[in-house]
């Protein structure tokens, strides 16, 4: 059982690296009702065209908060989400960002990974090794843990470029994954930072350890998929262990688009990204 194996398998069996990332706002869902029926029939109508296309993301990344702001509704659709998706054999990313003291970790961990069901989870790591361990147990039972290292947005800067001993906090970070390393153990890097992405990239390449990549910042927060594929490359990646984050871009592509079929714009965003990774298999 090895989460790599399965990024690997996915990767290959969907000709895609892409993850929808999931962040639904009822204000911009074309549906009316209460809010688990909006959420449950926007993202099941989009998981129908799935199916119906045999188009498909290498993983959807539900952010947990955007469900928990609407309660137990949201909650609700949360679940009935992922069972519905991994029930076409769609992996789940649950968007967490969880660390807290050992013993909270571990609790975290047991809902992320039993309640849920999820195959992987983000976590924070600023309360250090005691706080990431509990997650990172889960690897050995197949589980995959992305350690949130160079984040996209703008408020990034305030701490993570800070310098300790010279270097900065999210390179001193990237040491840390490596040191805190199991198979399955990764990173998230965002894709707003080009460059630090090249500089994080080569130093795990380098290390010979692989360190699968969550990399947002694609569509609405400014970088294309394909300048990410073109870091990857120069770096001398396994593409297929990466996973390139969509949210907004796919979520709301109808909006875009300027068209009512919200299912239809959200797997020809997908396809759309898919076709700009240019995956060769």
């Amino acid at each position: 059982m090895s989460y790599l194996n399965d990024l690997r398998e996915r990767a290959k069996a969907v000709k895609s690296i892409v993850c929808m990332g999931m962040d639904p706002i009822v204000e911009k869902i074309p549906i009316k009702g209460e809010p688990r029926q909006i959420i449950e029939e926007f993202y099941l109508d989009i998981l129908k065209e799935m199916n119906q296309r045999d188009s498909y993301p290498a993983v959807i990344k539900p952010n947990i908060a955007y469900f928990e702001q609407y309660g137990f509704d949201g909650l609700n659709a949360l679940k009935t989400i992922i069972t519905q998706y991994k029930s076409s054999g769609i992996p789940v990313l649950l968007d967490a960002k969880r660390g807290d003291i050992g013993k909270t970790s571990t609790a975290y961990a047991k809902s992320v990974f039993e309640f849920w069901n999820s195959d992987a989870v983000t976590i924070a790591p600023y309360m250090g090794c005691d706080s990431v361990e509990p997650f990172i147990e889960w690897c050995e039972e197949g589980k995959g843990v992305y350690i949130l290292c160079r984040t996209s947005n703008k408020g990034a800067v305030d701490l993570q470029d800070l310098k300790v001993d010279g270097v900065p906090v999210y390179m001193k970070l990237a040491e840390s994954i490596l040191q805190w390393h199991k198979p399955g153990v990764g990173a998230v890097v965002g894709a707003t930072y080009l460059e630090e992405l090249e500089e994080i990239s080569r130093f795990f390449v380098g290390s010979e350890k692989e360190i699968p990549l969550l990399i947002p910042g694609v569509g609405s927060q400014g970088a294309s998929a394909g300048e990410v594929v073109e870091v990857l490359n120069k770096t001398d990646n396994d593409i297929l262990i990466h996973r390139i984050n969509s949210s907004s871009g796919i979520n709301y592509a109808y909006i875009e688009k300027d068209i009512s079929d919200y299912a239809m714009a959200a797997v020809d965003a997908i396809e759309i990204l898919n076709k700009e990774i240019g995956l060769c298999l």
